[in-house]
């Protein structure tokens, strides 16, 4: 059974209010002047959003949209203190972005497994009587309220996180790719937008090695702006280390021409996000396997020598050509993480 997959949603999150603090006399026999013993009160629930590596959607929060941590308890006499209200800790996918819903303000971008952060402080609990007293107020008949929580609106935003990025027109073969490459299994259908949602893949190559790559789908004409699914689906390509851009010749549609569908989601992106224009890329000529395809494929490759593109020549129904393009994409991959990895300073001893 397939998991619905869910990327953006707006919840309420509330921490606990602080617990008073008790106003008490110590009340014993024998004991005419026992002085205050009011305890203090509980501090409130904080609320805390964990990544998980094991998440991969924002499903659970799309039907459970409230999210409120426990108050705390009061204190109470014999200076004893209240009970700390329970927190509440919201698990997320890898690559959750948190922000207020109003203004926009990003809170976190949860990136590593295990990364967390407190959004939500709980309210302090409140001094009891006991506190206050001294030599000159021996008897204070007052104690402290507790600390109101925090109510926020948040807005979660999933970016998946991949080495690797598909794009390309619908019906390219995108989906067929990453269905030959790895153990995903997207539907795959001749008729447009049969994509509905990402899709993620681990490639294997070499002994040991591997890299995730995303299937994004719904890219056309006007994406960015709203049409098709791209509005909703580009912001998923914004963290990935290359971009594989597939192109197919289409007898069916003579409006669609390789080259010009390739420069137009190259502009979608650009006016998406004007990072991703520097953002490696592969151009991709698919289904070579027919003879139409293959009778553009020189046009396709010189175009491809005169952007300085990596271009590959595959087909993704019969494997031919692949294993090239995962051994180019892997191998870059694998530089990028030693590179990456030698920038980070090593910890002093």
């Amino acid at each position: 059974m397939r998991y619905k997959f869910v990327d953006e949603v707006t919840i309420l999150v509330r921490s606990g209010d602080g617990g008073a603090g008790c106003v008490s006399f110590r009340r014993e026999k024998y004991v005419p002047f026992g002085g205050p013993d009011g305890g203090e009160g509980g501090h409130g629930g904080d609320v805390t959003f964990v990544a998980d590596g094991q998440l991969a959607t924002l499903l659970d929060y799309k039907f459970q949209s409230r999210h409120f941590a426990q108050n705390g308890r009061p204190g109470e006499g014999n200076q004893r203190s209240g009970h700390a209200g329970e927190s509440v800790v919201l698990r997320v996918p890898l690559g959750t972005v948190i922000s207020h819903r109003d203004s926009g303000a990003i809170v976190a971008d949860l990136s590593k497994d295990g990364e967390e952060i407190v959004v939500a402080r709980g309210g302090r609990g409140g001094k009891g009587n006991a506190h206050f007293k001294s030599s000159t107020r021996q008897a204070p008949k007052f104690c402290q309220p507790g600390e109101p929580g925090v109510e926020l609106e948040l807005k979660l935003e999933l970016k998946l996180i991949a080495d690797v990025g598909l794009v390309g027109f619908p019906n390219v073969g995108k989906s067929s790719l990453i269905a030959r490459v790895s153990a995903a299994r997207p539907k795959i259908a001749d008729y447009p937008f049969t994509t509905l949602v990402p899709n993620l893949g681990v490639v294997r190559f070499g002994d040991l090695q591997h890299f995730v790559v995303a299937d994004v789908p719904g890219l056309i004409v006007g994406a960015h702006a709203g049409a098709g699914l791209g509005a909703r689906f580009l912001r998923h390509i914004e963290r990935v280390r290359r971009i594989v851009h597939i192109v197919t010749v289409e007898p069916d549609f003579p409006e669609r021409e390789p080259i010009a569908d390739f420069e137009a989601i190259e502009n979608e992106m650009r006016q998406h996000d004007e990072k991703l224009a520097k953002v490696p890329r592969v151009l991709v000529l698919n289904r070579t396997d027919l003879n139409f395809v293959t009778d553009r494929q020189d046009e396709i490759a010189a175009y491809a020598r005169e952007r300085d593109i990596p271009f590959f020549a595959i087909s993704a129904a019969t494997g031919a050509g692949v294993d090239a393009l995962i051994n180019h994409l892997g191998e870059a991959i694998t530089r990028e993480r030693v590179a990456a990895a030698d920038e980070v300073p090593s910890p002093l001893l």
